[in-house]
């Protein structure tokens, strides 16, 4: 299930408004019973309803997915300093290990 943060940076996005601010724009809160949206501060966009916010569950579990592979693909690519000397030595021997990384890693 995807995080209600995300389903509502989707919301915004679909809405128009691409950064939102999680201390002042919207703020959440989690009483025990899960995550609901606790103030809405977003001129111009109304506050989505539960219905609204589940249409994006598709969406946001693909885009935490992804987030998930960017992570580890940029943790296994390494230092891109040690890349470039990597290019600069083999190219080949580079562009094999980061073709690896990709297909060990791939995204939905």
């Amino acid at each position: 299930m995807a995080q209600l943060s995300t389903k509502i940076k989707k919301y915004l996005a679909a809405n128009s408004v691409d950064e939102v601010d999680f201390l002042s724009d919207v703020l959440l809160q989690d009483d025990g019973n899960g995550a609901y949206i606790k103030e809405w501060n977003v001129d111009g966009v109304d506050k989505p309803t539960d219905s609204q916010l589940d249409s994006y569950e598709t969406a946001a579990n693909t885009d935490e997915a992804n987030a998930v592979v960017d992570s580890t693909r940029k943790q296994a690519y390494g230092d891109i300093g040690e890349q470039l000397d990597e290019i600069y030595h083999d190219i080949d021997a580079w562009r094999t290990r980061i073709a690896k990384v990709k297909s060990d890693n791939p995204k939905s």
